[in-house]
């Protein structure tokens, strides 16, 4: 099978002799994985109420250990 490296956009084969995969190689697994290090894969979130979580003071909601 055919797959699309996600670094590059080079096709290759998804192959269990392929460590890399699903990258076509080591230097797009590391590009991939410095981009992840620096922050450029973001998943976009509103700012949450503090009112929407429970009160950290009251015990009644949390569980005994």
């Amino acid at each position: 099978m055919l797959v699309t490296c996600p670094t590059c956009k080079n096709d290759v084969e998804w192959d269990v002799n392929n460590p890399y995969r699903p990258f076509c190689c080591e230097r797009c697994k590391l590009i991939d994985l410095g981009a992840w290090a620096n922050e450029e894969f973001r998943i976009p979130a509103e700012d949450a109420d503090p009112g929407e979580f429970p009160d950290a003071d009251n015990e009644q909601d949390f569980p005994k250990h």
